[in-house]
C-alpha cells in the first residue's frame, strides 16, 4: 500500500557521468551497465542537488554511492544508500537510535492502492492521501490496564466505508477476541497475536468485542479496496455559552477527496453560529500542503492577509542560474493531473522551477467557512506531523491557538517525488516551511500546552468524555465540561475497576501505526 497517490512519468532512469552532472567531483565514476549502480548513483547525485542539507554531504568520490550494490532486494540497497545519506548530513533526518531516516524515504510505485492484493505487510497505513483503501480498516489499538496484566483494547480509529467501519466498528469500542485467541486476561501472552494480526495487514480478521452502546460484537472482516474520506467525526458542543466546532482530521488527503467536504463542514459551523474551535489531529502525519493551506483559510478570521508561510529550498535551488547544469533537468515537469507541461513548445523540466523565497511565499486567501473566531485548539500526539504542524505554526500570529495532548512529531520539512527507474518515487527533505514571522525550525516538534496524559481511545471521537477533548473544553471554557454521550466501555471492568483510576496506563509492545508523514508540494511557480 502505498500513502502518497503521484504518477510523475519522467525519462531520466541513470545519472551517467557527462557534462550535465552537477558533481564535478566525481572522477571516480565510471561508465557500467548494473541498474542497482547507476540508480545509486542518481540517488546520490540528486540528494547533492535537491536535499534540503546538501551542503553537508561530502563529494561523489568520497561517498561513493555504489557501496550500496550488494545482495538483496534493489529496494532495500537504496533505502540503505537514503539512510546514509540521512547519516552523513549529520542532520535531523537521520535516526540514530533505529538506523532510519525521519523525514526521507523511497517508495515503489507498483504497490500503491487501490488494488487489494495479497497479505503482505505494508510500510504506510493503508488509506492513501487519494482516499483509496486498501485493508480491514482498523488505524491502531490501544491496550489500557489498570493492573500491567489485564487490559482492554480499545480500537483508536476507524478507517470510514472500510470493512471495520461497515461493521459497525468505531474508536471506543474493545477488541475480547482475534480469530481463536482470547484477548484482555494476559497483555505479554497476547501481544505476539495483536501484532501479527492487527498490524500484519490480514486478508481476513475474526473479531469479537464490545461496541461503545456496550452491545457485543461478532465480526469477520475482508480486506478489500474502499474509498474513505479522511473526516472522523464532526461535532458542535454548546459550554458555558460558547459553541463549540469540533473535526477530527485524519490526514490532508488531496483536493477532490477533502476540499469540498472541509468547505460544507466550515460553512455548517458558520450557520450553527460556532463560536470556538476544536481541531483533532492527534493521529493526522501530513500530506498535501496545498490542502493544509484550504483549511487554514476555513478557519482564519475575516480580514487575514499577508503571508500564511513561505517554503525555504536549499541555496543551490535558491541561487541557481538559468544556465547552470542541473541534473534536473531530466524531471518533466507535470501539473496537478499529471500532465506534462510545455512552454513556448518546449517541455518543462523541474529545472525550470522558482526555488526563490519570493516565489514560494504563500499568503492568506480568506474562502468560506469561519469568519469570526479567534480561539482555536488542536489536539495533537506524536502522529500529528508536517502539514498539520504546518496549519498550526501558520496561524499562530493569527489567532489564539493552543495545543493541547502530546509532543508533536516535528517535521518543518516537505517535498515533491523524484522518480527515478520509472519505478520509484525518492521523497527528499527539501524545503522548511517557517510562518509569516519567519518561525519554524520545530524538528523535535511543539509542546502541548495541556499535556492530556494518554490517549486510552475508551470513547468515540467527538465524544466530550474523550480525555484529550474533554481537556480541549477546558481551555476554551475553564471551569466546565460539556456533557455527552458516556460510553459504556470507559475503563468499567479491568479487574472490577469502576471508573478511570490514576493507575490506568496505555501498555507499551504493540506496533506503531503505520500512518503517512510528510508534506507534498505539488504547486510550482516556473521562473521567469
Amino acid at each position: 500500500m502505498l500513502s502518497l497517490a503521484l504518477s510523475v512519468t519522467v525519462s531520466l532512469t541513470s545519472c551517467k557521468k557527462n557534462k550535465s552532472t552537477p558533481d564535478a567531483e566525481n572522477t571516480t565514476q565510471t561508465s557500467t551497465t548494473d541498474r542497482v549502480a547507476l540508480t545509486n548513483d542518481s540517488l546520490f547525485l540528486y540528494a547533492k542537488e535537491v536535499y534540503f542539507w546538501n551542503e553537508s554531504l561530502p563529494s561523489y568520490d568520497a561517498y561513493n554511492p555504489r557501496q550500496f550494490t550488494k545482495a538483496g532486494t534493489d529496494i532495500l540497497n537504496y533505502e540503505t544508500n537514503l539512510i546514509n545519506i540521512a547519516k552523513v548530513s549529520g542532520s535531523a533526518d537521520y535516526l540514530s537510535a533505529s538506523n532510519s531516516t525521519k523525514y526521507s524515504y523511497i517508495e515503489d510505485i507498483r504497490d500503491r492502492n487501490p488494488a487489494a492484493t495479497g497479505a503482505v505487510p505494508l510500510t504506510r497505513a493503508s488509506v492513501d492521501l487519494e482516499g483509496n483503501g486498501n485493508d480491514v480498516g482498523i488505524y491502531a489499538i490501544s491496550p489500557v490496564t489498570e493492573d500491567n496484566i489485564t487490559y482492554k483494547l480499545f480500537i483508536l480509529a476507524v478507517s470510514q466505508n472500510s470493512p471495520a467501519d461497515r461493521n459497525g466498528l468505531t474508536r471506543g469500542a474493545y477488541i475480547t477476541k482475534i480469530n481463536t485467541t482470547a484477548i484482555g486476561g494476559d497483555f505479554d501472552r497476547e501481544r505476539t497475536v495483536i501484532n501479527s494480526t492487527i498490524y500484519g495487514d490480514p486478508n481476513t480478521l475474526y473479531l469479537e468485542g464490545v461496541r461503545t452502546d456496550g452491545s457485543s460484537f461478532k465480526v469477520t472482516l475482508n480486506k478489500t479496496s474502499y474509498k474513505s474520506s479522511p473526516i472522523y467525526k464532526t461535532n458542535v458542543l454548546t459550554v458555558s455559552g460558547k459553541t463549540i466546532g469540533y473535526v477530527a482530521y485524519a490526514r490532508f488527503s488531496n483536493a477532490e477527496n477533502s476540499e469540498e467536504e472541509l468547505t460544507n463542514i466550515f460553512n455548517d459551523f458558520k450557520v450553527k453560529n460556532v463560536t470556538d474551535l476544536i481541531v483533532d489531529l492527534r493521529y493526522n502525519g501530513g500530506g498535501y500542503i496545498s490542502t493544509a493551506e484550504h483549511l487554514a483559510n476555513l478557519i482564519a478570521p475575516e480580514g487575514t492577509t499577508g503571508t500564511m508561510y513561505v517554503e525555504h529550498y536549499n541555496n543551490k535551488l535558491k541561487n541557481r542560474k538559468s544556465t547552470d547544469a542541473t541534473i534536473l533537468s531530466h524531471q518533466p515537469f507535470t501539473d496537478a493531473n499529471d500532465v506534462i507541461q510545455y512552454e513556448n513548445g518546449k517541455m518543462l523540466t523541474f529545472a525550470d522551477i522558482d526555488y526563490s523565497v519570493t516565489g514560494n511565499t504563500r499568503p492568506f486567501k480568506k474562502v468560506a467557512g469561519l469568519t469570526t473566531v479567534q480561539n482555536v485548539v488542536f489536539i495533537v500526539s506524536g502522529g500529528t506531523a508536517s502539514s498539520s504542524e504546518m496549519l498550526i505554526n501558520s496561524l499562530k500570529p493569527k489567532m489564539n491557538v493552543k495545543l493541547v495532548g502530546e509532543q508533536t512529531y516535528g517535521k518543518p520539512v516537505g517535498f515533491f517525488p523524484i522518480r527515478i527507474e520509472n519505478r520509484y518515487d525518492v521523497l527528499y527533505a527539501m524545503f522548511e516551511v517557517k510562518n509569516s514571522l519567519g518561525e519554524g525550525n520545530y524538528y523535535s516538534g511543539f509542546t502541548p500546552d495541556v499535556d492530556a496524559g494518554y490517549d486510552y481511545g475508551d470513547f468515540d471521537f467527538g465524544n466530550p468524555s474523550d480525555e484529550y477533548l474533554a481537556a480541549a473544553i477546558k481551555v476554551l471554557a475553564p471551569g466546565s465540561r460539556a456533557t455527552g454521550v458516556v460510553s459504556k466501555n470507559a475503563l468499567m471492568s479491568i479487574s472490577g475497576i469502576k471508573s478511570k483510576a490514576a493507575s490506568s496506563k496505555v501498555l507499551e509492545g504493540v506496533s506503531e501505526d503505520r500512518s503517512f508523514k510528510g508534506m507534498i508540494e505539488t504547486r510550482h511557480n516556473i521562473r521567469n
